[in-house]
């Protein structure tokens, strides 16, 4: 047989192999982002077909005025310089993978956000962050029932180990073990590492009972009944004790709702928290506190110091003062 016969007599399965490599590539690409990203991209991108729809013009391929013209109107409904960013990006995206060229990349439409950043700002609002007698206050009032050890081991797990919001839902029983020193917890995946290559931190025993994020979870967990599976779970509101817990775990909007529940109960402003303020307070008070720039970065999992140096300028407002100590 000759080697053309061989060729065609293979060419049906290479064609099959070469399809199944196709499409495992594409599955491949698809995980390339997160999927709470890939999700936003999409959200973003069905806004700005329906606002092209709306006014009848292209969206695909759009061109960098229908882009400037979409810009300028999120601008005036009070969108901020940083989510219309995004969306630029949502939108660049949707061209590229549809093999059009980016009308964002326009000189025209870097004009505008100039113009729009400058008229705008770019300082981000950012929540408060939690003090550590702020973190006591909203700890005594939970209530003595499930509900209130779940969110009491919620409040001190999220603050001792600055954790993510998405970080702090996503813990299980099994990335968590307790030894004589606290905890040692295994976060499987972070905003600053999407690949899951993972990190350990440590969560050390408090000083005050009532406010030991050790003995909140021991609490939680032998309260709820939990061996394995997610932490911090979903509680229905009737039934014994206040409530039957359920094996589905809490979402990431639920750490902003339970910090502002207790906020308000301890008569705090609840609007200026939210499911940051945890990760910010532990922050804020360990760079007050002295703590070293490595220390922070190891409990944090930052990767740039940009992020950290707010807070310890911050530290530093009144410690390190040019107006202090020179006889006003």
């Amino acid at each position: 047989m000759s080697s053309s016969s061989v060729a065609l007599e293979h060419a049906p399965a290479l064609a099959l192999e070469l399809l199944e490599l196709d499409e495992q590539a594409r599955s491949y690409a698809q995980k390339a982002k997160a999927e709470n990203t890939v999700r936003a991209y999409r959200a973003d991108w069905r806004l700005f077909e329906a606002w092209c729809a709306a006014r009848d013009v292209g969206s695909l391929p759009a061109t960098p005025a229908t882009v400037a013209r979409y810009v300028t109107t999120l601008a005036s409904d009070g969108k901020k310089p940083s989510t219309i960013g995004r969306k630029l990006v949502s939108i660049s995206r949707a061209h590229q993978l549809a093999g059009h060229h980016s009308p964002t990349s326009s000189a025209e439409l870097r004009e505008v956000m100039k113009g729009l950043r400058r008229t705008l700002g770019t300082a981000p609002k950012q929540k408060a962050p939690v003090s550590v007698a702020a973190l006591r206050a909203m700890s005594a009032a939970t209530p003595a029932r499930l509900l209130g050890l779940r969110d009491r081991a919620l409040l001190l797990i999220g603050f001792a180990g600055a954790f993510r919001r998405a970080e702090l839902v996503a813990l299980d029983v099994e990335d968590i073990r307790e030894t004589g020193d606290g905890l040692e917890v295994v976060i499987r995946r972070s905003k600053t590492d999407q690949e899951a290559t993972g990190r350990k931190i440590g969560i050390p025993y408090g000083s005050n009972p009532l406010t030991c994020p050790v003995r909140a979870y021991r609490a939680w967990l032998s309260a709820a009944a939990i061996a394995a599976g997610p932490v911090f779970r979903r509680i229905t509101r009737t039934g014994h004790r206040g409530g039957r817990v359920l094996g589905a775990r809490l979402s990431s909007k639920s750490v902003a709702i339970i910090v502002k529940r207790y906020a308000a109960a301890a008569n705090m402003n609840a609007a200026e928290l939210g499911g940051h303020s945890l990760r910010a307070g532990l922050l804020t008070a360990a760079a007050k506190a002295g703590k070293d720039r490595r220390v922070l970065k190891r409990q944090s999992g930052h990767r740039a110091d940009a992020i950290l140096d707010g807070y310890i300028r911050d530290r530093e407002l009144f410690s390190d003062n040019a107006a202090s100590g020179i006889g006003l």
